[in-house]
C-alpha cells in the first residue's frame, strides 16, 4: 500500500537542520491511497463511508487523537524577558563595580553606576518588542465549525470535535476544517495560495495521486485552513490538529531557531572582547598600583572604578536603539513597516534575498497577453485588472471593436465574455477587483479594455455602429442572454454556454450561439474548422498545436476558445452538443505579470550586489519564464521541489548557490533552502505571504511579510511587513538599512576615541602615580550624558551618496578595520595628552584640584564636540558647508551640551555630587585650545589616508 501509515503515526520532528529533507516522505501519504485503502488505514466501513460515525465511536476516537486544534506556544513572561535584559558581560562588569564601591560606602558613585545599569536595562527590553504571535495566528486560520454527517443526519459541529474517519460536507466558500481525503467532487476548486503558493485555485477530484506528488500537486486531498471558491464535495477526515499539514507547519515554525542579526552578531563579540581587555586593563592596573606603587588597595580600587568606567560604552545600546527607532520611521515612510528592530540594519547586510513570486514580483492579478488567431498574432499590452492597454500586431496599433479590421479578434474576446462566470467591479478606491476564478477574470478585463480601445477611437472610425461589437458583460448579456450552460469540470476540462441573439441584438446570422472555452488539447478535438478574416476554413491542427506549445513555453497559461452557430439539439445544452462542428476562434495566453517596478528593483539589487532568488509554488515553466522577464535565473533551469527533496544537505548547499529559481517548492524544502544559503555564509531576507512561507521568513535573518494579501501568520513571522506588497519597496529598505549600519559605526568610531581617551587619562595618572584627573562619577557623567547626547545627531545622518552601487558588507567582516583601530588609537592618545596635559600644567601653577579636574572634565567634552563634526565622515573632510553645518542635529546636540556643561561647572549641587569648580575666562580659553586638538589632527588623518588611496589606485592603474 502506498499510504505512509495510520493516522495517529508519529511525525518526524520538523526543521531539523540534517534530516529535515525526509520529513515530507515520512509523513502519511494519504493522496497516493484510493477511496477503499483511506477507509481500510481509517477503519471505516461502506456504511459509514455513506452515513458517517456513530456519536459513540465518534466520542472515542476522539479520546484516542485527541481535539481538532494546535498547541499553544510557550511564552516568556514580561518579567523574565526584562530580567534577560542583564545578561550581559558588560552589565555584569559595572554591576559588580557597583556592589564593591558600595561596600566601600561611596554611593554617588554606586548610584550613577546602577542608573546606568537600570537604563540600559529598560532600552533593550523596549527594543525586544512583541512577543513571537505567528503561531497565533496559524490557529487563527482553522475552521470554527464544520457540517459533518453522523449517524447518517447532516449537522454542523464545532471543528475541534472532528475526528480521523469523519465524513465532511464542503461548499462554496466554507473553509476546510481538518485534512480530508476528497471521497466525492463536484466541480470542487479550492484556493490553497497560503498553504502551497499556487496563484490559481485547484481543481479537485478523487482518483489517487502518485505518492512522491507535491504538496500543490495533490488533487484528491482538501487542507485545512484553506478555502472552497467554487463546488461541493465530501471527505473523510485524514488529519486533525498537529497531523494535518497546516499543523505540520505549526511545529515546524516552533523548532525554528531565529537567527540574530549581523549587527548583534558583532556587537555580541565586540561586547566580550571588549570587557575581556577592561577587565585585564584593570586587574593588571590594580596589581600595578598596589604592588610596584604602594597604592593602598581601597584607593587603588576607586581608581580601577573609575578606569573600568571610562572604557565601557555605557550609551552604546541607547544609541543602537535610537539610531534603529529613526531607521523604522523612515522604512515606514516608504511602505515599510519593521516590527523588531534590529531587523532595520540587518536588512543593510542582506547578500540574498529569496522573494515569493505570486503577490511579490508579480501583481497576482491574471492578464491576457497574447491573443493567437488562425491569421493573426496579437499582443495585448497593460498589466493587472485595469481596463486600460492597447492592441498590437507587430507594430501595428488595432481596435478590436471594429469589425471590419479585426473580426477574429472581435469573435475571440466576445466569446471568452459570454462564456464566463467571473465578474468585475470597481472599488471605493479606484482599484478593480474580479470575483471568481482569475482566469475567467483575465478574459473579463480583456474584454473591457477593447471595448475602452473603441471608445478612443470611436471619433476615428468611419464605420457604421451597427458593425461595431460591445465588449463589455452587461452589454453582450443583453445582446446574447445565457440560455443554458455546461459548467466546468476538471474531468471534461471545458466548459460552454449557449446564448441567444435578441433582436437587437448583435449577430451574424444564427438567432443561437455556443460559447465554449477550455484546455486546447480538448476544445481542438471538438473543432473542424477554424475562424479567418475570410470566414470559416478547415482546422490546422498543427499550426494551433505549435503556437500552444510556443505560448507555454513563455510561461503563459493557455486556454482555447471556440463557437458554433446553432442551438441545443435538445431543450438543454448537452456534451453532445459541442463535441463536434465548433470552429476554433482563438488561442489566448494567460499570465500573472511581474510588477514594472519590481524589474527595475531586481537590476537595482544585482548592481548592489544582492542575488535574487524566486521560490514560488508555481509550476517550473511559468517560473522560469516570469524570472527570465525579471532578469532572475537567466539562461539556468528551474528546480523543483521533488528535485530539492532528493539532495542531501551538502549537495543542497552547492545547488542554492547555483540555481536562482525554485519551483513547487513545499514549506519544508523553502526552509531547507534558507538554512542551506545561510551555512553558505550568506545573510538571507525571505519575503511570503502564505503560512507556507512561515517557517521560512522566522528562520531568515530578515523575514519580509506582504500587508496586503499576506496571511497574519506570515506577518508575525517576519521581522518587516510590506503595507503595499511590493518587491520594490525592498530595494528602498536595503539602502535605508545600509544607512543605518552606517550611522552605528560612525557612531561607534565616535564614542570609542573618547571612551579610549578617558581611560588612556586615567591609566597614565595611576602608572605616573599622578593625581586621578577623572573620579568615577565624573566619568559617567561623560559617558552618559555628554557623550551620549552627542553620538546621538549621528543617527540623523543621511545615506552616503552611491550606497546601493557597492556590494554587501561581508557578514564575517569585523566591526573594527585597521582604518577604525587607527583612528581611535589617535584620538584617543591625542584626547588623552590635551585632557591630561591641560590638567597637570594647572596644578602646576596652583590650582585647586576640583578646578584642574572640572577643567580636564570640560577639555574632554569639548574635544567630543569638535570630533562629533569630523564624525560625520569616516574619511572625507568636513571643512566644507555641507560638512559643518550639512546636519543640523550636530548643531542642536552640541548647543545641548553647552548648558549641561555650565551646570557642571556652576551650579552648587553639581559641584557637591560631582567635585566640580567654577571657571573664569582665561581658564575656559585654555580648555577650548586642549579641545579643539583633536580636530585638526582627526582631518590631518584623513587628507594623509585620501592621499594614501589616491596613490594606491593610480599604482593599481599603472599596473
Amino acid at each position: 500500500m502506498a499510504s505512509g501509515g495510520h493516522p495517529d503515526s508519529p511525525r518526524p520532528q520538523a526543521g531539523a537542520r540534517d534530516e529535515s529533507h525526509v520529513a515530507a516522505s515520512a509523513r502519511p501519504a494519504w493522496h497516493a491511497d484510493s477511496v477503499a485503502q483511506a477507509c481500510q488505514q481509517l477503519q471505516v466501513d461502506a456504511q459509514q463511508l455513506a452515513a458517517g460515525l456513530a456519536q459513540d465511536e465518534a466520542r472515542q476516537r476522539l479520546q484516542q487523537y485527541g481535539p481538532n486544534r494546535l498547541a499553544p506556544p510557550k511564552r516568556r513572561s514580561a518579567w523574565l524577558r526584562f530580567v534577560l535584559q542583564f545578561h550581559n558581560i558588560l552589565l555584569y562588569v559595572m554591576m559588580v563595580a557597583a556592589l564593591v564601591t558600595a561596600l566601600l560606602g561611596h554611593w554617588v558613585d554606586t548610584g550613577v553606576l546602577l542608573a546606568a545599569v537600570l537604563v540600559n536595562a529598560i532600552i533593550g527590553f523596549i527594543q525586544e518588542g512583541k512577543a513571537e504571535a505567528a503561531l497565533d495566528a496559524i490557529r487563527g486560520m482553522l475552521s470554527l465549525q464544520a457540517m459533518v454527517v453522523r449517524d447518517g443526519q447532516r449537522q454542523v459541529i464545532d471543528a475541534e470535535a472532528l475526528v480521523p474517519g469523519d465524513l465532511v460536507l464542503l461548499a462554496s466558500g466554507d473553509r476546510v476544517p481538518a485534512d480530508l481525503r476528497l471521497v466525492a467532487v463536484t466541480e470542487l476548486r479550492v484556493e490553497e495560495a497560503a498553504l502551497t503558493g499556487e496563484s490559481l485555485p485547484v481543481e479537485k477530484q478523487t482518483e489517487a495521486v502518485p505518492a512522491d506528488a507535491s504538496l500543490g500537486d495533490r488533487s484528491d486531498m482538501a487542507f485545512s485552513g484553506t478555502l472552497v471558491v467554487y463546488g461541493q464535495a465530501r471527505g473523510l477526515v485524514v488529519g486533525t490538529g498537529s497531523q494535518t499539514e497546516l499543523g505540520h507547519i505549526n511545529t515546524m515554525l516552533s523548532n525554528v531557531d531565529v537567527a540574530t542579526t549581523p549587527l548583534l552578531r558583532q556587537i555580541n563579540g565586540f561586547g566580550h572582547k571588549l570587557a575581556l581587555v577592561i577587565l585585564v586593563m584593570a586587574v593588571l592596573t590594580f596589581v600595578l598600583g598596589t604592588w610596584l606603587r604602594g597604592i593602598p588597595a581601597t584607593e587603588m580600587f576607586l581608581m580601577v572604578v573609575a578606569l573600568v568606567a571610562s572604557a565601557i560604552p555605557e550609551g552604546l545600546p541607547a544609541i543602537m536603539t535610537v539610531t534603529l527607532a529613526l531607521g523604522v520611521q523612515r522604512m515606514a515612510r516608504r511602505k515599510a513597516i519593521v516590527r523588531r528592530l534590529p531587523a532595520v540594519e540587518a536588512l543593510g547586510a542582506v547578500t540574498v534575498i529569496c522573494s515569493d513570486k505570486t503577490g511579490t514580483l508579480t501583481r497576482n492579478e491574471m492578464t491576457v497577453q497574447r491573443v493567437v488567431c488562425a491569421d493573426a498574432r496579437y499582443v495585448v499590452e497593460g498589466a493587472g485588472y485595469a481596463p486600460e492597454g492597447r492592441f498590437r500586431l507587430g507594430e501595428t496599433r488595432v481596435d478590436p471593436a471594429d469589425a471590419a479590421s479585426a473580426p477574429v479578434l472581435a469573435q475571440a474576446i466576445r466569446a471568452g465574455v459570454l462564456c464566463n462566470d467571473a465578474r468585475m467591479r470597481l472599488l471605493d478606491d479606484g482599484q478593480w477587483q474580479v470575483d471568481g476564478d482569475p482566469t475567467e477574470g483575465a478574459l473579463l478585463v480583456l474584454g473591457s479594455k477593447a471595448e475602452a480601445v473603441g471608445m478612443q477611437q470611436a471619433d476615428a472610425r468611419t464605420t457604421h455602429v451597427a458593425q461595431e461589437v460591445p465588449f463589455s458583460q452587461d452589454a453582450l448579456a443583453e445582446c446574447w442572454p445565457r440560455v443554458d450552460v455546461i459548467p466546468f469540470e476538471s474531468e471534461h476540462r471545458f466548459m460552454a454556454t449557449l446564448h441567444h441573439a435578441v433582436p437587437a441584438g448583435v449577430g451574424e446570422g444564427a438567432p443561437h450561439w455556443i460559447c465554449v472555452k477550455g484546455a486546447p488539447e480538448v476544445i481542438l478535438d471538438f473543432c473542424a474548422t477554424q475562424l479567418t478574416a475570410q470566414g470559416p476554413a478547415p482546422l490546422d491542427v498543427d499550426y494551433w498545436r505549435r503556437m500552444a506549445t510556443d505560448l507555454a513555453a513563455q510561461g503563459l497559461r493557455v486556454l482555447a476558445l471556440a463557437g458554433k452557430p446553432g442551438g441545443a439539439a435538445g431543450a438543454k445544452l448537452t456534451h453532445a452538443d459541442v463535441r463536434q462542428g465548433c470552429t476554433l476562434l482563438a488561442l489566448v495566453g494567460i499570465v500573472d505579470p511581474p510588477r514594472g517596478e519590481a524589474v527595475v528593483a531586481v537590476r537595482e539589487c544585482h548592481d548592489a550586489g544582492i542575488r535574487v532568488k524566486m521560490i514560488t509554488g508555481d509550476h517550473a515553466e511559468t517560473a522560469r519564464a516570469i524570472g527570465a522577464q525579471l532578469g532572475i535565473g537567466v539562461g539556468k533551469p528551474a528546480l523543483t521541489g521533488a528535485e530539492v527533496a532528493l539532495l542531501d544537505n551538502a549537495a543542497l548547499r552547492r545547488t542554492a548557490g547555483e540555481i536562482d529559481v525554485f519551483a513547487r517548492a513545499s514549506p519544508e524544502q523553502k526552509l531547507r533552502l534558507v538554512q542551506a544559503l545561510q551555512d553558505n555564509g550568506q545573510v538571507v531576507a525571505m519575503t511570503g505571504d502564505g503560512v507556507n512561507d512561515a517557517p521560512a521568513l522566522k528562520r531568515a535573518d530578515v523575514g519580509v511579510a506582504m500587508g496586503l494579501k499576506g496571511t497574519e501568520a506570515a506577518k508575525e513571522a517576519g521581522d518587516i511587513v510590506l503595507a503595499d506588497d511590493n518587491f520594490a519597496t525592498i530595494a528602498h529598505a536595503v539602502e535605508e538599512g545600509r544607512a543605518v549600519y552606517d550611522n552605528l559605526r560612525k557612531f561607534i568610531l565616535f564614542m570609542l576615541p573618547t571612551n579610549g581617551g578617558e581611560a588612556l587619562i586615567v591609566i597614565a595618572a595611576i602608572l605616573f602615580q599622578l593625581t586621578l584627573p577623572l573620579t568615577a562619577a565624573q566619568v559617567l557623567w561623560i559617558n552618559m550624558v555628554t557623550s551620549s547626547a552627542l553620538g546621538l545627531a549621528l543617527a540623523f545622518e543621511k545615506a552616503e551618496p552611491g550606497i546601493m552601487d557597492r556590494p554587501p558588507r561581508p557578514p564575517g567582516q569585523p566591526l573594527l578595520d585597521g582604518l577604525a583601530v587607527w583612528r581611535i588609537v589617535l584620538i584617543s592618545m591625542t584626547m588623552m595628552a590635551g585632557a591630561l596635559g591641560l590638567f597637570l600644567w594647572e596644578l602646576q601653577h596652583g590650582v585647586s584640584v576640583e578646578v584642574a579636574r572640572t577643567m580636564a572634565v570640560n577639555s574632554v567634552v569639548l574635544a567630543e564636540m569638535f570630533y562629533l563634526l569630523n564624525s560625520r565622515h569616516i574619511t572625507d573632510s568636513v571643512l566644507s558647508r555641507e560638512g559643518l553645518l550639512g546636519n543640523p542635529y550636530v548643531l542642536l546636540s552640541i548647543a545641548a551640551c553647552v548648558p549641561l556643561q555650565l551646570a557642571f561647572t556652576y551650579w552648587p549641587v553639581m559641584q557637591t555630587l560631582m567635585g566640580s569648580a567654577a571657571l573664569d575666562g582665561l581658564q575656559w580659553l585654555k580648555v577650548l585650545a586642549a579641545g579643539s586638538l583633536v580636530f585638526f589632527v582627526a582631518e590631518l588623518d584623513k587628507l594623509a589616508w585620501r592621499r594614501a588611496k589616491t596613490v594606491e589606485g593610480g599604482e593599481t592603474a599603472g599596473r
